[in-house]
């Protein structure tokens, strides 16, 4: 039954949110490999110091990886409920979601390399 109040409403909003990011985290393995790279370059970014601004754009990075992944995880089990058969029309939204998927990361990589580059470069 649905609560029409304004917090109360809000924070149901919250607990599937959470409920839906965990249930990625624990169930997705492309989630739980992207997760695992978000871990390894918050370590890193201490480990090095990095600016606030390098923060800001590593955390918007991985954010976006992690949405978008989460995006075409939906897509996906849509697509298989739909249509659990093979079908080239559902394989060729299943392959454009993937493709963002791939855009996303290619940027975070670009992030990430332009970050961390000259900070490993130092260490030489």
């Amino acid at each position: 039954m649905k609560d029409n109040r304004f917090v109360k409403g809000r924070l149901k909003s919250v607990e599937y949110s959470i409920k839906g990011a965990w249930k990625l985290v624990t169930s997705e393995h492309s989630i739980m490999v992207q997760f695992g790279l978000g871990v390894v370059v918050t370590i890193a970014g201490f480990y090095f110091n990095i600016s606030a601004t390098e923060w800001m754009l590593q955390i918007f990075a991985v954010g976006l990886v992690l949405a978008i992944e989460g995006a075409n995880t939906a897509v996906e089990k849509i697509c298989d409920f739909i249509h659990p058969d093979f079908n080239p029309k559902i394989g060729f939204i299943k392959d454009i979601a993937s493709g963002a998927v791939f855009f996303a990361a290619l940027s975070a990589i670009a992030v990430g390399c332009i970050i961390y580059y000259p900070k490993v470069a130092a260490l030489f």
